[in-house]
């Protein structure tokens, strides 16, 4: 529904999400948004920085559980080359802290600053 919302390739079904958007208080969770930015990349080869700005203007309409979290993984889509999931977990490095365990290199470099 986000997809069809945020693409409006479907005319009815964008705007039949956009009625609930409207209608209701809509909480979205990180594996929702992770699936999006999945999508965008993958299927419509949308770029990344404008898969981030495309989603953080979203989230201005909903609720998330761990939000912060979520706009920092976003803004980290962004501006590197980093697989979601791994923007995810600098998300809650930064957004609350956590410490993170990982052998992966670009991740290790960018929780190392």
């Amino acid at each position: 529904m986000i997809l069809r919302y945020l693409l409006n390739d479907n005319a009815e079904m964008a705007e039949l999400a956009e009625y609930y958007l409207n209608a209701t208080a809509v909480t979205v969770t990180i594996e929702v948004i992770a699936e999006a930015v999945y999508v965008l990349k993958s299927v419509y080869q949308m770029e990344r920085r404008k898969i981030a700005d495309t989603l953080i203007d979203f989230l201005e309409l909903v609720q998330c559980r761990d939000g912060g979290v979520l706009r920092v993984a976003l803004e980290t889509y962004g501006a590197q080359n980093l697989d979601f999931v791994d923007c995810v977990l600098y998300g809650y490095h930064k957004a609350e802290n956590l410490d993170v365990a990982t052998f992966d290199k670009k991740l290790l470099k960018l929780l190392n600053g």
